[in-house]
């Protein structure tokens, strides 16, 4: 099972930040999460919200502010300064340590036109098109970037109960993972998601009852704030 830490290894450190990616790594994962938006200069950095306002120290759309701008707002803590990290700088990073990432499109709320086009950009200067995973609420975001590069990994990402028949739906598309959330998921849905030959990613895994529940039925991968303790959990550190 795959590992992912979610947000980097949030459950401790400021998430989205080059610190929470890299005390993840040193915990022993080599899979993260990360979100992405677009900067007023259309550059893609790496947060969670369209707004600025839960996890910085400045207020106001992400969007509203040129990259220079976002890099010296404080993503961390008074003691520690981590500035909004750019997808640029994350590529690096993440190529030096072999690093597989599952990329989540923000575009759910506030679409960024061409943001699909200029994420593969990246991810082809780096040559990181294998070990990427592509998620978003917004299947449409998805669809694209299938049509633009067939051969990256791509995911349905759903809230609340998620979808009927979703391994029908994803093969229909030929995207390769369902991500639901674990608070809902049956294990109807999984085995109808392995019969379509479509993975399932599970998340926010937290809490260690669910996690063995999502270990008997067999799920391809789980998301988590705490990436230590279940892979402690799992007996696995290469995830």
């Amino acid at each position: 099972m795959r590992v992912f830490a979610h947000r980097g290894y949030s459950g401790l450190y400021p998430e989205n930040t080059m610190l929470a990616f890299e005390k993840a790594r040193e915990a022993g994962c080599k899979s993260m999460e990360l979100d992405v938006h677009l900067s007023k200069d259309g550059e893609l950095v790496i947060i969670h919200d369209e707004m600025l306002d839960r996890t910085t120290n400045a207020k106001g759309l992400v969007c509203s502010y040129m990259l220079s701008e976002l890099q010296a707002i404080n993503a961390g803590t008074n003691e520690n300064f981590q500035g909004i990290p750019c997808l640029d700088e994350y590529c690096q990073w993440a190529k030096q340590y072999g690093i597989f990432t599952n990329i989540e499109i923000k575009t759910n709320l506030m679409y960024y036109p061409g943001i699909e086009d200029k994420l593969l950009a990246m991810l082809k200067l780096y040559g990181l098109v294998e070990q990427t995973l592509i998620s978003s609420f917004n299947h449409g975001s998805v669809i694209r970037m299938k049509q633009l590069c067939p051969e990256i990994q791509c995911a349905f990402l759903v809230g609340g109960r998620g979808l009927a028949n979703a391994g029908s739906y994803a093969k229909n598309f030929s995207v390769e993972y369902y991500h639901p959330d674990g608070a809902f998921l049956t294990k109807a849905h999984v085995d109808e998601c392995k019969a379509q030959g479509v993975g399932v990613n599970v998340w926010t895994i937290d809490d260690l009852g669910l996690l063995s529940k999502m270990t008997s039925w067999k799920v391809d991968g789980v998301f988590t704030n705490h990436c230590a303790p279940v892979m402690k959990l799992l007996g696995e550190t290469h995830a």
